[in-house]
């Protein structure tokens, strides 16, 4: 399996000035002009790919659009590809317009202890883990000879390297994804070796704009 992982392109979230809150919000000018020009970029890298999943945020939808029409894909929508404290313990979803808002601690800090204090059944940095593992174990199951993409949400790259590296749950370093990054992770199946190769990180070269 080739699995290609996209972040959204800058959010009103990003902005530095933002006042709004935890909110389900689209895209900036600047992160519409980032979608295009991924769009525009990946198809030299990812020629035919199987399926696009993408989270159920809008800002992530915003940024899969343009890959749907390039590629001429349906997106599938995947609720447990959407960002660390969107979804409750058992990995539904909150409404995108009733998002809590998150605690004064660092998810990574507490691990075990939900990152959204103010509700009742939210997640924790471990449950958020979790259901990000599931979805790269199902698409091991369903894509093992396919190219897959999956818009998704920083947090959500980050967790995908937790689950190859295995990492504890008290992660040291953080790697950071740019908005439009892309990271390329590869599945073998090798019986006398490791079964997860990191291709590439963070790759930005459609960005010189």
């Amino acid at each position: 399996m080739h699995l290609f992982l996209i972040r959204h392109g800058q959010s009103l979230l990003n902005l530095p000035d933002w006042q709004g809150g935890n909110r389900d919000v689209g895209l900036t000018e600047k992160g519409k002009e980032q979608a295009a020009a991924l769009a525009h970029w990946l198809p030299s890298k990812v020629t035919t790919p199987k399926a696009i999943y993408c989270s159920s945020m809008q800002r992530a939808i915003e940024t899969a659009m343009p890959l749907s029409e390039t590629y001429q894909l349906p997106l599938l929508f995947e609720d447990r590809l959407r960002e660390i404290g969107l979804n409750r313990l058992d990995h539904t979803p909150w409404p995108n317009e009733e998002l809590p808002a998150y605690g004064s601690i660092w998810g990574s800090q507490i691990p075990f202890d939900s990152i959204t204090p103010n509700v009742d059944e939210g997640e924790s940095f471990m449950h958020f883990r979790t259901r990000v593992g599931s979805f790269v174990q199902d698409m091991v199951n369903l894509h093992r000879e396919d190219s897959i993409i999956a818009v998704c949400h920083a947090g959500v790259v980050e967790a995908v390297l937790d689950h190859i590296y295995n990492t504890g749950p008290y992660r040291r370093c953080e790697a950071w994804t740019s908005n439009t990054g892309v990271t390329y992770i590869e599945y073998v199946a090798h019986a006398a070796r490791e079964t997860w190769r990191l291709r590439y990180h963070n790759r930005t070269n459609h960005l010189n704009f």
